[in-house]
Parts: C-alpha cells; structure tokens; sequence
C-alpha cells in the first residue's frame, strides 16, 4: 500500500518512453519530483514505513539512507515552493483514496474495449 501511494496517487505524472528521451539532468530530477508522492505523518509513522513515506526524497536521492528522507522531505519541499513545483504530499488516507480512485478509474474498459 505505501509503494502505491508513493508511486499511484492522482497527482503523480506519468511519462513515455519518447518524453523522456534526451533529458537533461535537471529534467531527470523534474521528472522524480512529478512522478512520486510523499505520505504525510510523525516518527512513527515514517518508520513504520521504512522512510519510504518520502518517495520523492527516495527518487531523488536513491544513495542517500532512508531515515534522512523526512528531514531532507522538509528542504525539498520548499525548494519546490520557491520554483512552483508542484510537490505531492498528503495523508496516508488522503493519499491511499486517490491510488484507489485511479486504480478504478483505469481498470474500467474503454469504449473501444467494451464494443470488441
């Protein structure tokens, strides 16, 4: 459940294959940052998770040990602020509910799919 609330969330981008031909580095971080949520909560709550509550962190910087992932959640966060990058966090129900919603939303067939 975390790893598709870090990866599935309503809000978290999706790219192909042709996107993301040539990108720069900076376009590679962009693309982390688009592409992943964070879950919101205390101590616990990250440990509990394994730090991967900060799966943007996680994207980001794969290298660094997860148990610095919050406190690094907090300098990420305002760097996108400062560059309007949307940043996608929330709480784990918030979050979870919108994995469920496109998971739903996904799984329907097309129309094209439904008449074949």
């Amino acid at each position: 459940t975390i790893i598709f609330c870090g990866h599935f969330t309503e809000d978290a981008h999706t790219f192909t294959e042709e996107e993301i031909q040539g990108e720069s580095q900076g376009e590679w971080y962009f693309r982390q940052i688009l592409g992943s949520s964070n879950l919101e909560g205390n101590k616990l709550f990250h440990i509990m998770t394994g730090h991967l509550s900060c799966q943007i962190e996680h994207h980001l910087y794969p290298d660094v040990p997860a148990r610095h992932y919050p406190a690094m959640a907090v300098e990420v966060q305002k760097i996108c602020e400062k560059y309007q990058i949307p940043y996608n966090t929330g709480s784990f129900s918030s979050q979870y509910k919108t994995v469920v919603g496109r998971v739903l939303k996904y799984s329907k067939p097309t129309a094209q799919e439904a008449m074949a």
